[in-house]
């Protein structure tokens, strides 16, 4: 079920929240469990299962991390760490086992027979569960997170199970640590305030993905139709520039709309993104975007591994494997390892070269970052090689026939797509939002609001397309 949905909007969402409001507090997290499972099945009514199977698998093994063996009377204390050792490694076998069957398992099986010649593995042909990366990597944070005592009590069984399932940022993220809702799955307060500001920031967040992402991603959609290898540069450029905004106004969107619902249902989910394309370089541009996924891959890989401390080649080679695996965590394809190995050495280069000096500039490092992005953009959509290095080609002029020839095609998109290119240009800036903080209270910014929502129904309404990016990962 996507938020931005009819049947979510005055269906799922008005029945959920009456009850979870009616029902006393003792049982909100038992309300909130079956509307996630519910939310989660309407979509994924064989997968759902999995999802319970997972829940059910790691809770179980969270316990035992907790549980003292009793029959080990000496060295206890060595004896007790061992189990939980073995608790944890358990639950990382089973959570990245089932991550690595259902959306690794043919892209491993396809590479091992090209190399080899032969049919040695075969190809399951399973379709990938919505969400299965985010609620994964929500367990794994969970279980390391026991491990080594930041958490230091289990979760009963409905609040592990809310946690994972919460259906806000079940599908989607952004990642939530348990600790960051621990407290408030034990109790909170359901205000009028919070439901207000809730909302409000759900109505933003629904405008960004129905009124930008899928309207600029009709452009990308009609260059790409125009065949990758055929495109004027300006055009081609145009096209990444359109794919560029549809990316990041969908999953900013969703995540805006996730911390709305979370407001509304009494905590606190953290913020994705920081206006990101404001950048000054690349590294500032992955401290401000996918926040929780960079936070992720910070503390349970990077800082396990040695960070920055065991030297320059031992960094380099950290940052390595945090970015083949980045890369591969948004996809199971070439396309997605070649993107966060770009990733990896653009990273390389400022850190050691020109980074610093570009994030001390008021302009040149705004361009260089709004010139990079694009093209990374492009190795990200593209999943075709030969298309992608068509693309790629034909932004750097490589297969440009005459410097006029696309002029007609870039001022008919210009003239259709114009007033939507200058909207997402203004919104990646940090001043909507400025605004939006300091006027949200105000009786007009309450109009204008409802206007957005009932433009976006209206545009749900006539059909227009409404795909979430980030649902495949």
């Amino acid at each position: 079920m996507l938020f931005s949905s009819i049947g979510f909007l005055f269906r799922f969402l008005p029945a959920f929240m009456l009850i979870y409001l009616i029902v006393p507090a003792k049982y909100r997290n038992l309300v909130l469990l079956a509307g996630s499972l519910i939310f989660y099945g309407v979509g994924e009514p064989y997968f759902v299962l999995l999802l319970i199977l997972s829940i059910l698998v790691n809770y179980a093994l969270n316990r035992c991390m907790f549980r003292q063996p009793r029959s080990m009377r000496q060295n206890r204390e060595k004896s007790a760490g061992r189990y939980r050792k073995a608790a944890l490694a358990a639950a990382l076998t089973v959570d990245f086992g089932m991550l690595f069957v259902f959306k690794y398992w043919d892209f491993a099986a396809d590479t091992v027979n090209r190399v080899s010649g032969h049919d040695w593995m075969p190809l399951l042909m399973l379709t990938l569960p919505l969400g299965i990366s985010f609620y994964t990597f929500q367990m794994v944070s969970c279980q390391i997170d026991c491990y080594r005592g930041t958490i230091d009590k289990p979760a009963g069984f409905v609040s592990f199970a809310a946690y994972v399932s919460m259906f806000p940022q079940l599908i989607a993220g952004p990642i939530v640590r348990y600790d960051e809702v621990a407290a408030r799955l034990q109790s909170r307060k359901i205000s009028v305030r919070n439901l207000e500001n809730g909302l409000k920031l759900f109505t933003v967040g629904l405008g960004l993905k129905v009124l930008l992402a899928n309207q600029i991603g009709t452009l990308w959609n009609t260059v790409m139709s125009a065949g990758a290898g055929s495109l004027h540069p300006a055009v081609a450029w145009l096209g990444a520039a359109a794919y560029s905004f549809q990316i990041y106004f969908d999953f900013w969107g969703y995540s805006v709309m996730a911390i709305g619902l979370g407001k509304m249902l009494g905590f606190k989910i953290p913020e994705n993104f920081n206006t990101p394309y404001a950048a000054r370089s690349i590294s500032e541009f992955w401290r401000r975007w996918h926040i929780t996924l960079g936070r992720w891959f910070r503390e349970y890989v990077y800082f396990p591994m040695g960070g920055s401390r065991r030297g320059r080649l031992r960094t380099v080679w950290n940052l390595f494997v945090v970015w083949a695996f980045t890369g591969l965590w948004h996809g199971a394809d070439w396309n997605f390892l070649l993107w966060g190995m770009l990733f990896f050495v653009i990273l390389i280069i400022e850190k050691n070269t020109y980074g610093k000096w570009l994030e001390g500039t008021k302009v040149l490092g705004h361009i260089y970052t709004l010139v990079i992005i694009p093209v990374t953009w492009v190795v990200f959509a593209v999943t075709d090689l030969g298309q992608l290095r068509a693309y790629l080609g034909n932004m750097f002029g490589i297969h440009t026939t005459g410097i006029l020839a696309g002029m007609p095609q870039l001022m008919r998109y210009l003239q259709e797509y114009g007033v939507l290119l200058a909207a997402c240009i203004l919104f990646i800036t940090p001043f909507p939002a400025k605004i939006y903080r300091k006027y949200r209270d105000r009786w007009y910014t309450v109009v204008i609001l409802l206007a957005i929502f009932w433009f976006s129904v209206y545009e749900l309404m006539i059909g227009s397309d409404n795909p979430f990016l980030y649902f495949r990962f």
